[in-house]
């Protein structure tokens, strides 16, 4: 008698998952539509599947329960009947509303910065961002200690789950600050090894990719360096900065590749990631990275323009570089629509001579990195900036005076 061996199948299901926005007085429902499909993308990146999707208009967020009472019965409804596994909500709770969402709802509960944070955990590869993740992760849940702790622990799996790397997680708030405290001391030993070794580099110009999370930045970067960083079209793929020479004409640069901003992105993060944000504040160009073919990409560009505020970079020489224009899709405005015009309703050629390309042509660039279009625009464009601060620092470097005077020169005769 032979017996058939059966495949036993290990991988674990994706945990089913509701989200759930509120729309308020000065926001529209289009909007939080947008909110939620980036909500939707995030759990895709931490490997859930969203099986619906509630809102409700309020004028503002209930300080118990984020939604109404009547929503918040209607929602626990559908996760019983449909067995859901975790609700997520656009918007970061208080511990006293996560009691009670809970109550109302018997099941797993996260917010976005709770979300946010589990998928930089899992991300994180090097000590150096375990260590940034980890703090910021501790310093959320202080505030939130419950009877959930112990689901915080690497014992169990699912969104949300993947805890700061306790094998046992102690209730005892002293012990979370201690914690704390030796994670802060030891991230301040790391960031005087990052200092030392950018102090190591030289005079060299410093280029960093700055934009929202999976806008093409790790892409063009491998194009510009011919590198191999990991990119791929889920959020928050680079944690870890990576820094690569690279040499345009005669001139040498190092360009770095950073973490991805995003809405809403926890306070703690930004605290914690701050010496990799370093290579932002220390850099002496910055190339913004837009995706146009993301229908609220000039939202997106606000985002990173307030990230580079709070951080003390707005102030740096920036090219705006707007991708993946082979995404872009053109969507013909009816006739009888008479509302404001959305930027699907206008031909690439028109929308690169919209408010982005006038405020600051000569620093602005359409491009497609997966296919190498205008490459050698962008790359014509930031020789010429980098030159300016390369000779000024050497200001004897007669060569690269006559290669910038060219480039320049034929570009002026090009306008004219």
């Amino acid at each position: 008698m032979i017996l058939e061996k059966k495949m036993i199948t290990t991988a674990l299901q994706p945990e089913k998952t509701v989200l759930v926005g509120v729309v308020c007085s000065k926001e529209d429902e289009e909007r939080i539509g947008e909110y939620l499909d980036e909500l939707a993308f995030l759990v895709d990146t931490a490997g859930g599947l969203v099986m619906e999707r509630f809102t409700q208009k309020l004028s503002m967020k209930d300080p118990k329960t984020f939604v109404g009472i009547g929503k918040l019965n209607e929602i626990a409804q559908y996760v019983k009947e449909a067995a859901i596994d975790v609700v997520i909500f656009d918007d970061e709770l208080t511990p006293s509303q996560i009691r009670n969402i809970e109550k109302g709802l018997e099941c797993k509960i996260l917010d976005r910065n709770n979300l946010i944070l589990d998928i930089f955990a899992r991300r994180a590869r090097t000590s150096h961002a375990k260590t940034q993740v980890e703090l910021a992760q501790y310093e959320y849940l202080l505030p939130r200690l419950t009877r959930m702790w112990t689901h915080l622990s690497k014992q169990k799996g699912g969104i949300g789950m993947k805890g700061p790397g306790e094998k046992e997680i102690e209730t005892d708030r002293r012990v979370i600050r201690d914690r704390i405290t030796l994670l802060k001391n030891k991230l301040k030993l790391i960031d005087k090894q990052k200092a030392t070794q950018r102090k190591h580099r030289g005079k060299l110009v410093r280029v960093a990719l700055v934009g929202y999370t999976n806008v093409g930045k790790s892409t063009l970067m491998n194009l510009l360096s011919k590198s191999d960083v990991l990119a791929e079209d889920k959020l928050f793929a680079t944690l870890d900065t990576t820094v690569r020479k690279v040499v345009i004409e005669n001139l040498p640069l190092l360009l770095s590749d950073t973490v991805g901003f995003i809405r809403k992105l926890p306070h703690s993060l930004i605290e914690s990631f701050k010496s990799t944000l370093d290579e932002v504040r220390e850099a002496d160009i910055l190339l913004l990275i837009a995706d146009v073919s993301h229908p609220d990409f000039e939202a997106q560009v606000h985002t990173v323009n307030q990230t580079l505020t709070e951080i003390g970079a707005a102030d740096k020489p920036t090219i705006l570089v707007f991708n993946k224009i082979d995404r872009y899709t053109y969507v013909p405005r009816e006739e009888d629509d008479l509302g404001p015009a959305l930027p699907e309703h206008m031909s690439l050629d028109a929308l690169e001579r919209t408010w982005m390309a006038r405020e600051n042509p000569d620093h602005t660039v359409f491009i497609s990195a997966l296919q190498r279009r205008h490459i050698d625009l962008l790359r014509t464009k930031l020789y010429g900036m980098a030159a300016e601060i390369h000779a000024k620092r050497f200001p004897y470097d007669d060569f690269l005076y006559q290669r910038y005077d060219d480039i320049v020169g034929a570009e002026e005769h090009t306008e004219a």
